[in-house]
C-alpha cells in the first residue's frame, strides 16, 4: 500500500501528533542539561524545574511595589489590545469584502487600491502611528488592524466574488434588493470564511501587538519580554512566549469550534 494511502488509527494519530512536541522537549531538555553541566549559572537554557518554578512564581506572587501579580496584568492589557484590534478588522474586512464582491462600482474603486495597500509592510507603519496617535493603546489597536485587514478584505471579496451567480440572479428575479441579497444570500455563505481567515491572522496580529508593546509600553506581554531581556532573564521570557503561544492555540481552537457549531454545513462542505 503506497503512504499516500495509509490512514492512522486513532491511538497513532495521538502519538504522532504528540511526537514533535515530545521531540523539541527532549531537545531543549538536553541542550539544558549540557549547557548547566558546563556552567551551573547559565541563564540562556534554564533547567525544566527552573522554569516551572518561574511559570508559578509568575501567576502566583505579586509584584512589591504594585501589589497585583504583573503577569495577568499584562495578560488583560495584551488581550484588550489585540481583541480591539481584531475586531475592528474583521468588522471593516466583513463590509468591504461584500461591497467590492457584490457592487461593480465599489469593486473597480476599491479593489486595486486594497491590493496595493496589503502591500505595504505593517510594521514600517508604526513610527507614523506613534507620531500621529501618540505613543498609547490607539497607536497599538490601530496596528493590528492596519496589518490584518487588507488580507481580510482580499480573502473575503475573492469569496464573494466566487459565489454562484444563480444565487444572485434568482435573489433578484424573486425582488431582491441589493441590501436583502447580501443580507440573506452572501453574508451567511461569508461568515464561515471571515471565521477561517481570522485564525489564519492571529499569528500577525500577535506579532504586530509584541512589536508596538516593546516600542513603547508600560504593561503587556511583549512589553515585559523586552524589558526583562536587559537581565537575561530567559525562564521569564520563555515562560511568556509559552504563554502567548497557549493563549494563540486556545484563540485559534475556540475559533473553529465556533464556526462548527455556527456553520456546520460549511465544515461538511469543506
Amino acid at each position: 500500500m503506497r503512504w499516500i494511502n495509509r490512514q492512522p488509527g486513532v491511538a497513532a494519530r495521538t502519538f504522532l501528533a504528540a511526537l514533535p512536541f515530545l521531540l523539541v522537549a527532549l531537545a531543549y531538555g538536553a541542550g539544558s542539561a549540557a549547557r548547566l553541566a558546563e556552567n551551573p549559572q547559565d541563564r540562556i537554557l534554564p533547567a525544566p524545574s527552573a522554569l516551572l518554578d518561574t511559570a508559578i512564581r509568575l501567576m502566583t506572587e505579586p509584584d512589591r511595589r504594585s501589589g497585583e501579580i504583573l503577569f495577568w496584568g499584562d495578560t488583560i492589557s495584551s488581550l484588550s489590545l489585540l481583541f480591539m484590534g481584531v475586531c475592528i478588522a474583521a468588522l471593516v474586512a466583513l463590509c468591504l469584502g461584500l461591497a467590492i464582491g457584490l457592487i461593480p462600482v465599489v469593486r473597480s474603486t476599491f479593489k486595486s487600491f486594497v491590493a496595493v495597500i496589503s502591500m505595504i509592510p505593517p510594521l514600517a507603519v508604526l513610527p507614523i502611528l506613534f507620531i500621529t496617535l501618540g505613543v498609547g493603546d490607539t497607536a497599538k489597536v490601530a496596528l493590528i488592524a492596519i496589518g490584518i485587514t487588507p488580507f481580510l478584505i482580499r480573502d473575503l471579496s475573492a469569496r464573494t466574488m466566487e459565489l454562484p451567480q444563480e444565487q444572485i440572479v434568482k435573489a433578484q428575479t424573486l425582488g431582491a434588493s441589493s441590501l436583502a441579497i447580501v443580507i440573506s444570500v452572501a453574508l451567511p455563505q461569508i461568515m464561515p470564511r471571515l471565521i477561517a481567515a481570522l485564525r489564519l491572522s492571529l499569528g500577525p496580529a500577535w506579532l504586530f501587538l509584541i512589536a508596538a508593546e516593546a516600542v513603547a509600553s508600560d504593561s503587556g506581554l511583549g512589553y515585559r519580554i523586552f524589558l526583562v531581556r536587559r537581565f537575561l532573564a530567559m525562564d521569564v521570557i520563555l515562560t511568556y512566549v509559552a504563554w502567548i503561544t497557549v493563549l494563540a492555540f486556545l484563540f485559534d481552537w475556540a475559533l473553529a469550534r465556533l464556526s462548527r457549531w455556527l456553520y456546520p454545513w460549511a465544515e461538511a462542505r469543506g
